[in-house]
This record gives C-alpha cells, structure tokens and sequence, in this order.
C-alpha cells in the first residue's frame, strides 16, 4: 500500500494495529473515529461481531448535553462523548475494555476520550 495521503497512512497504521487490538464478550473493543467537525464512538464484540454501545457528537441527546461551547470539533466535545460512552456501557455491565485509537494519534480529541472514559470508571 502506497501512502499518498493523509488517510492512506492511518488506514496503514490501522491495519498494523488491528491484529493486536481485539475485542471479546468480556472485554471488547472500543474503537475512536473523528472526523473534522464530530467524533464517534462505539465498542465491538470482535468474537460475535456486534456492536455493544455507541455514541457520537451527532446524536440529539449527546449534542443536547454539551455546553460551554463544547462540539463534536473540540476536545471538550470529546470529553463529552467519552463520559457518555462510559455511561452506557456500565449500564450494561461492561467496564473492561481494549481501546482502539483507529490508526490516529493518541493524542487531542482521541486522548480526551480515552481519558474521559476512564474517569467515568471504565478499565484499560
């Protein structure tokens, strides 16, 4: 795969990661996507291949319960959408997962999720 753009290189570094980075029943995968002006969330079962919950800066409630300028763009945005994950999750028992940073840099709005999540009491 030649890297000519931007994307090229993630979807690379994705492909590199994936085979390490799996997800299970009783720990699954919790997968990170953004984008220019939203993020989105959701946590996979690799084993059985569905998707356990998923949130995102689009969804009416989730954009509902930001405030303070926060949006899908910024880190506060994504702060929001990490507690929100973490939120659902833990309502359906999980609080173990394996985090997939999707081939971007764990670094502004993906370590803000990350961080969020783990504050709201999910493990990893």
């Amino acid at each position: 795969m030649r890297i000519k753009t931007k994307e090229d290189r993630r979807q690379r570094i994705k492909y590199r990661l994936r085979p390490r980075v799996r997800g299970s029943g009783e720990r699954p995968r919790l997968t990170v996507f953004r984008s220019i002006a939203h993020i989105y969330v959701q946590v996979v079962d690799d084993a059985t291949g569905t998707t356990v919950a998923a949130a995102s800066s689009v969804e009416p409630a989730v954009k509902g319960a930001m405030s303070g300028g926060a949006n899908g763009g910024n880190v506060a945005g994504a702060r929001e959408i990490g507690r929100t994950i973490a939120g659902r999750l833990i309502e359906k028992g999980v609080k173990r997962v394996v985090f997939d940073r999707n081939g971007f840099l764990y670094h502004g709005r993906v370590k803000a999720v990350a961080d969020a999540a783990r504050e709201a009491g999910l493990e990893f």
